[in-house]
């Protein structure tokens, strides 16, 4: 964290003192540089690097760095509005539109400004991300033999058949594709199993990434209650007879929002129901490896309990690692792996070679369980602050479960609030939060939020997190009131 700190700071430095010098000519050199700032030579080497980028350096190998020439004036803009019509015209004749709304996903994506706490992230803090022992293991990776060179389409037989063994019952590494990150997965999955216009089954409330996923593809998502044992298997047989969907897509554990594990009773319950639909259950499985400290044993996949094929399975390492490690498992039984792998290659032909190398690297060190028992106990650490602090500070908020695994709470508003109007009030006062609207296929029951503990610094940071966010419900609630 220093070292990126120092890069930018110095970048900024040289950004500020290029007037001094002319189109063309030289730039102190990197020896000087180190000397005046008091800097490493890769820092160095890296600012200069960002500067290059920007296209106001050039770095010319054996003779130094040079001021950059001006820029050409930028084209007058063109006319773009014909799109408007072109766009509407393509989706005219679709039963369901593919309208994209991306805002759910941003929600969770977008960095928020300086100085404003981070609970609407969806990753890890960089404090908790293995980042060592990744830059290690993408080093290792890169002096493999042939690391560079074109992968199998389906990914390395190694790293397929770790995740085969992670997934556990009867699959095997000839059933698994290796994918890049779950987005993509769910995406090719969706694409494989439902036809556009279809229905498709969802979680209610789940996540907004996936509902994006089906609207885009002019899928129909169709809502199935959620409680504190994960769906209910009543209600999931009442909508396949309702709507003759053939896909029903599922967390069974720690559910996107709201934390709950899919109960004992309802696993093979959840499966007979789709069985007998003659449908297929897509098993998002995202946070396995981002369970607490006090989680106890874990139940396994459905895809491991299920010799019919009804499960798709999608288990990815990006959430117990970095945003930017998008490596992910695509399981499937039958003619559906075909399928999709063929779309899969369609999309995307295959996940970097160095990246599948360096996943292969990771999981097999011995940094990779300690990095794994470290996270469980901050998470642990992180949610008990958390919960602890609203409870005392906030306790009008409703917080009906906490979950021993995941990287957020779901908690439920007091009636009437506005969640835009509190989700402005909250930016003010210095703390971003997730909205709970975006969660829900339909109309919601009440007004949440989903608060992040994963993306911050540490407890601190989500003390101070939630005092700002009484500051913001003291504005909002109080002038509920009074109306």
């Amino acid at each position: 964290m220093q070292e990126r700190s120092s890069v930018g700071e110095l970048a900024n430095h040289l950004r500020r003192e290029l007037d001094r010098y002319s189109p063309d000519e030289k730039l102190p050199s990197s020896r000087t540089l180190v000397e005046r700032f008091r800097v490493s030579p890769v820092t160095v080497s890296r600012a200069l690097a960002q500067l290059a980028a920007e296209g106001l350096v050039v770095t010319r190998p054996g003779a130094g760095a040079f001021r950059a020439r001006p820029r050409p004036a930028a084209a007058p803009a063109g006319d773009t509005s014909w799109q408007e019509v072109a766009l509407s015209a393509d989706g005219a004749a679709d039963l369901v539109p593919r309208s994209v709304d991306a805002t759910g996903v941003t929600a969770s994506l977008a960095a928020p400004p300086p100085g404003v706490v981070e609970f609407n992230g969806g990753y890890l803090h960089p404090s908790l991300q293995p980042e060592r022992a990744m830059s290690e293991a993408l080093a290792r990776a890169g002096r493999r033999p042939g690391a560079w060179g074109r992968p199998p389409m389906e990914g390395l037989p190694e790293l397929r058949e770790w995740f085969a063994r992670t997934i556990g019952g009867g699959v095997g590494a000839a059933e698994v594709l290796v994918s890049a990150g779950g987005q993509a997965a769910l995406t090719t999955a969706l694409r494989a199993l439902a036809p556009p216009g279809a229905p498709v089954l969802v979680e209610s409330p789940t996540y907004p990434g996936m509902l994006a996923i089906a609207r885009s593809a002019g899928l129909r998502p169709v809502p199935v209650p959620v409680d504190a044992d994960g769906v209910r298997p009543e209600l999931l047989a009442d909508a396949f007879r309702a709507t003759g969907a053939r896909v029903f897509v599922c967390q069974p554990l720690f559910q996107n929002p709201t934390g709950a594990v899919l109960a004992p009773a309802r696993r093979g319950e959840v499966l007979r129901i789709a069985r007998e639909a003659g449908a297929f259950v897509v098993e998002d499985d995202y946070v396995r490896r981002l369970a607490h400290e006090d989680a106890g044993p874990l139940p396994r996949p459905l895809a491991a309990d299920d010799p019919d094929g009804v499960v798709v399975h999608v288990g990815s390492l990006t959430k117990a690692t970095s945003p930017s490690f998008r490596v992910c498992a695509l399981a499937a039984r039958g003619p559906a792996l075909e399928r999709l792998r063929a779309i899969q290659v369609v999309e995307t032909f295959f996940v970097p070679r160095p990246l599948q190398e360096a996943a292969l690297e990771l999981v097999g060190s011995p940094a990779w369980p300690r990095h794994l028992r470290t996270v469980a106990a901050e998470l642990r650490a992180r949610r008990d602050a958390m919960a602890s602090a609203l409870r005392l500070r906030l306790p009008e908020l409703a917080l009906p479960h906490i979950p021993s695994g995941g990287y957020h709470l779901w908690l439920r508003l007091p009636e009437g609030t506005d969640e835009t109007v509190l989700g402005a009030a909250a930016l003010r006062a210095g703390v971003a939060l997730t909205p709970g609207r975006p969660y829900f296929s339909a109309e919601p029951p009440a007004a949440h939020m989903r608060l992040s503990f994963a993306a911050v610094a540490g407890t601190e940071e989500i003390g101070e997190g939630v005092r700002r966010l009484r500051t913001a419900c003291d504005e909002v609630l109080s002038a509920n009131r009074s109306t």
